[in-house]
Formats: structure tokens, C-alpha cells, sequence
């Protein structure tokens, strides 16, 4: 009995084994479907996905809310200069001749410039850019909520091309100031401003570069690099993080044709802080100096100089009488080092003596025919910048 049972299981088992391998062979899709029902509720194989989220997919790629949070704080700059007196082109009317004389009425006509700004203190303080308002007679301000304020010019500093402004109204909207430190490239960032006068406007990119120096925009430069888009009249605008915090105040692009073209250019907001708690502390932004004009030590220099190292700050000239010179420093010295601060090129050393206050004792490292020799400089105070005209892509003349 025992026997015939296993026979008849063994029978079994093999006509089983012998109906999946002709179903595997010819209908394999059969076998398929039956273990897509059966394994419905478990993966196939070990995957990592996004946990699900009810929130739509179009919610969580928005920044609505970081856009909601700052915008109140960028303001729309309107300024205006008178133009210089011109000859009325009347002038040589003889019927205005018989009138006036040779005390002709000469033709006045402002003109009128757009710029952005941001408030970063609840007392009126506004931050934009100094070319924005250099040489304005009327400075007008207006807000999101359709407040608008004349606004005076508590101070400027040409060289990071910075400017506070200050505005007495109520209940004002001031931003929460972001962290250089936490910055990356790659985050997201919006650009908010007023581009061609059409109004308040919000565009994204991300951070293609941090530390942009060398591009002969500000004396002191440090810029956050942006493909956000910036246009004429986002000059003194916000630059915020993916959370609405300020990074930094656009101020230039870098166009062929006045649009932007993907580069543009904010000043950090740690310079922006440093610079307004002076201006506002102070009335000015006071930096170092000791009186040298400095190049950088490219490979041609090196080789016809004879330097080992490819870095510091080659002297070009000494100012006579200034403190460099006083301390002996002299024309083809290489600076290499102000006190434990090593110097790689022009932009460290003009930094590194920015930093240090008027009056104090510095000891600074040269490279002299090869052979180092440490000076003693006492230094003295930044003399303000010859002013020149200059024009900005971020601007918006009308």
C-alpha cells in the first residue's frame, strides 16, 4: 500500500514538472503573470525610492514660499539727477534775442534711473548698490504693499559698490540674512528685482560659482556667481536661498548685448553686513592702506625676476611718503605674507590690508633679489577712490 502511494506521487510530481516546462517553453508569459499576482505587495528586487508623499509632485519642485517670504523685502528704487545746464538751441532766434538777450532760459532735463533694493532692518535700512544712487538728487522707494517713501543716502562705499539707504515708514518687512558658509555650489538660489521697470520680479538659477575675483567690477571683490537671470534694473536686488534668506545683493552681468546671457554677480551677504554696520556705525567704510600698487606674479614675471615661487603680490611702484615706503618697501619687492596671512596674489594682499585697522603695526614678508627680509609697515587709512564715471549692465537710464 505504502509502495503504490509513492508511485502514484512520484507519477504526479513528474507530469507537474513535465506541464511547467512546456508551459515555461511556449507560454512563458503565463508563469509571469501568475507571480506578479502572487509578489504584488512585495518588490522583485531590493530598489530605493522616494518615500510617497501626498503632497502633489508639482508643490514639492515650487518655490512659492521662499519667493512669498522675501519679496516683501525688495523694494523698487526711483532716482533722478538734474542734467548740467545746456544752451537753449533758440539761442540764435532772432525774436528770443530781442526778448531775453544774452540771458537765454538754458534747457533742464533730469534724467531718470530704476534700481532695486532690500530692507534688512525693521528701523528703515535698505541695501542696494551705490551705482544705483551715486549722484541722485530725489530718491524714491516703493514697496510691494504700494508704500512709497522718499529716502536719504545715510552712506556709500564705491569700492564694493554698496550703499545703505533709510526710509521712515511703519511696519516694514525686513529680511532674515542668510550664511556665506552654507552656501554650495549647485544650490538654488532667486533673483528678485525689478528687470526693465515691468515690476517686481522672481527668477531661479542656481550657484555656478563662489569667490569671482579678478573681473575689474569693484576694487574689493568676492562675488557669488549666478545663472539666475539678472537684467538691467535688478542692480541693489535680493539673491535668496531655496528658504527665502538673503545671500547676497545682485549687481552686475556679464552681457554683449545689455540681456543677461546666464552669468550674473552678487556681493556676498557677509561683505554686505560688514559694510552697512560700518556705514551705519560710522557714516563710512574705513580699510587699511600702505600705499603700494601691487601685480600678480604671472610666469613671465617669475622668470624674468627670477622667482622661485609663483605666488605673492609683485610691487610695481611705492607711493613716496606712504607707508610701504616709510616701512622700506621697494619697487620689485614680492610680498608674500602679512603677518600670518600668506599672500597669493593681488586681490589676498588688497583683503588682507583692507582688514587692518588705521595706525597699527604690521609685519609683512618680501621677496628681495631672491632672499626674504621681514618689514615693519604702521598702517595707515585707505584714501577714497578717484571718482570716475562708470556704467553698469545693471542699470536701467531712461
Amino acid at each position: 500500500m505504502l509502495r503504490r502511494f509513492w508511485l502514484f506521487f512520484a507519477q504526479a510530481v513528474t507530469v507537474v514538472l513535465a506541464v511547467l516546462f512546456v508551459v515555461a517553453t511556449l507560454k512563458p508569459e503565463w508563469l509571469q503573470r501568475g507571480r506578479v499576482a502572487v509578489q504584488s505587495g512585495s518588490p522583485i528586487v531590493a530598489l530605493k525610492e522616494v518615500v510617497p508623499s501626498t503632497t502633489p509632485p508639482s508643490a514639492e519642485r515650487s518655490y512659492s514660499e521662499a519667493a512669498q517670504l522675501a519679496m516683501p523685502a525688495v523694494v523698487n528704487i526711483f532716482t533722478s539727477k538734474k542734467a548740467p545746464n545746456r544752451p537753449n538751441p533758440q539761442a540764435e532766434d532772432p525774436w528770443f534775442q530781442f526778448f531775453f538777450g544774452d540771458r537765454m532760459p538754458e534747457r533742464q532735463e533730469p534724467t531718470a534711473s530704476l534700481g532695486s533694493g532690500v530692507i534688512v532692518s525693521p528701523e528703515g535700512y535698505i541695501l542696494t548698490n551705490h551705482h544705483v544712487v551715486d549722484g541722485a538728487d530725489e530718491i524714491e522707494v516703493a514697496l510691494t504693499d504700494g508704500r512709497k517713501a522718499n529716502a536719504k543716502v545715510v552712506g556709500s562705499d564705491p569700492e564694493t559698490d554698496l550703499a545703505v539707504l533709510k526710509v521712515a515708514l511703519p511696519n516694514l518687512p525686513a529680511i532674515t540674512l542668510g550664511r556665506l558658509e552654507n552656501i554650495k555650489v549647485g544650490d538654488v538660489v532667486l533673483a528678485i528685482g525689478n528687470p526693465f521697470g515691468v515690476g517686481q520680479t522672481v527668477t531661479m538659477g542656481i550657484v555656478s560659482a563662489l569667490g569671482r575675483s579678478h573681473l575689474g567690477i569693484n576694487t574689493f571683490e568676492n562675488f557669488i556667481q549666478t545663472d539666475a537671470a539678472i537684467n538691467p534694473g535688478n542692480s541693489g536686488g535680493a539673491l535668496v536661498d531655496a528658504q527665502g534668506n538673503l545671500l547676497g545683493i545682485n549687481t552686475a552681468i556679464y552681457s554683449r548685448s545689455g540681456g543677461s546671457l546666464g552669468i550674473g554677480f552678487a556681493i556676498p551677504v557677509s561683505t554686505a553686513k560688514q559694510v552697512m554696520e560700518s556705514i551705519i556705525s560710522t557714516g563710512a567704510v574705513t580699510r587699511g592702506w600702505i600705499g603700494v600698487e601691487p601685480q600678480d606674479v604671472t610666469p613671465e614675471i617669475a622668470e624674468s625676476f627670477g622667482l622661485q615661487a609663483r605666488s605673492g603680490a609683485l610691487i610695481a611702484a611705492v607711493v613716496q611718503g606712504g607707508p610701504a615706503d616709510r616701512a622700506g618697501v621697494r619697487p620689485g619687492d614680492v610680498l608674500t605674507r602679512v603677518n600670518s596671512v600668506e599672500i597669493a596674489d593681488t586681490t589676498a594682499l588688497l583683503n588682507a590690508i583692507a582688514q587692518l585697522k588705521p595706525g597699527v603695526d604690521t609685519a609683512v614678508t618680501v621677496l628681495r633679489r631672491g632672499k626674504e627680509q621681514s618689514l615693519t609697515i604702521r598702517i595707515g587709512k585707505r584714501p577714497p577712490p578717484a571718482r570716475q564715471p562708470m556704467m553698469r549692465p545693471g542699470d536701467n537710464a531712461q
